[in-house]
């Protein structure tokens, strides 16, 4: 039997279905694969960082507690910047859209003012988030570091609008000034393999005879209680724990250490947050470029804005990714 099949007029044309499967260019469906691939790399660190604070669940920094710092403001504001921070960034997305849909209608003037927004939004977020960064590995009070690896912070109870609240105090307020020089190891004058950082401002017996002369002082464990907060030992064995467990006096975090406490949350945030931050900071560079070839007509003179979609379904993607791991690292 003679069978004849029917031209669909696709004949010749790419897969089929011409030179835009799913009716998008070459370029976008390009993009749509980057971000997929992007979003399963993205996937695995949220992953991996979920399954850690699972299994550390009892003794995981609380972002409360963390994330306090206001720029130009000192006092105690959790989550005000980290929150700012996320609404510049969704607001930045905002302008992307507007210029996408500028770029529709052909309109230079709105493109270019919509762009130059998008680049504001994002240079604000990178810079906010290397202010953080700054603030974060600086530390504000300091604790010191027992053989396990667990932290010990000090504070005092104080009357607080009528309640009786825990007030962490920073080590350099107590820490006697004991006479004596501190010698850095180091490979050429001690043991061939061991050698040290930077020396912390205090030794451990410093903390010691500070605590001991300060009779109001307490110290609190990175472990959690029942009622969702740190455990904050008595008089007797807050001088107990420091004098047979303390090893280092620790001020702020980095990939070894972490006075907020459990070392691995410093280093998934470290991770994760400077990955993004890596993304927005090639997304604001990449929309500098086509802001520039807005300006100079490029895409007027091609007849289509299809370039500014293109980094604006990049932008979005970052700006969505963001909001998971605001909500892994500061919310949840």
């Amino acid at each position: 039997m003679d069978t004849t099949v029917a031209n669909t007029g696709t004949e010749g044309k790419t897969w089929g279905g011409g030179n835009k499967p799913l009716k998008a260019s070459y370029g976008k469906l390009m993009m749509w694969f980057f971000i997929v691939s992007d979003a399963l790399t993205f996937s695995g660190f949220l992953a991996a960082y979920g399954f850690s604070r699972f299994k550390f669940i009892g003794s995981w920094p609380i972002a409360d507690e963390v994330f306090t710092h206001v720029p130009f403001f000192h006092g105690n504001y959790p989550m005000i910047y980290v929150a700012f921070m996320t609404f510049v960034l969704i607001m930045s997305s905002v302008t992307m859209v507007l210029a996408v849909d500028a770029g529709h209608h052909m309109n230079k003037t709105k493109v270019t003012w919509y762009m130059f927004l998008t680049i504001i939004g994002g240079l604000i977020f990178v810079g906010s988030q290397a202010w953080e960064w700054g603030t974060f590995i600086k530390g504000d009070y300091g604790a010191v570091q027992t053989k396990g690896g667990n932290i010990l912070q000090f504070g005092e109870y104080v009357q607080k609008d009528g309640e009786t609240v825990f007030k962490r105090v920073a080590v350099r307020d107590f820490a006697a000034n004991i006479p004596g020089e501190r010698v850095q190891q180091e490979s050429k004058t001690g043991v061939w393999f061991m050698s040290e950082g930077t020396l912390p401002p205090f030794t451990v017996d410093e903390v010691y005879s500070g605590l001991e002369a300060n009779s109001n002082l307490l110290v609190r464990t990175q472990t959690i209680n029942e009622e969702g907060e740190k455990t904050i030992l008595s008089r007797e064995e807050s001088l107990k724990q420091l004098k047979a467990n303390g090893t280092l006096v620790v001020e702020g975090a980095n990939l070894q250490v972490n006075e907020y406490g459990t070392s691995l949350f410093a280093d998934f945030f470290f991770f994760i947050t400077g990955f993004h931050g890596f993304h927005v900071f090639s997304g604001v560079m990449i929309n500098i470029i086509i802001f520039f070839n807005v300006i100079l007509g490029t895409y007027e003179k091609r007849g289509s804005y299809e370039m500014v979609e293109k980094v604006g379904l990049y932008w979005h993607f970052v700006d969505l990714v963001w909001v998971f791991v605001f909500t892994f690292f500061y919310l949840v």
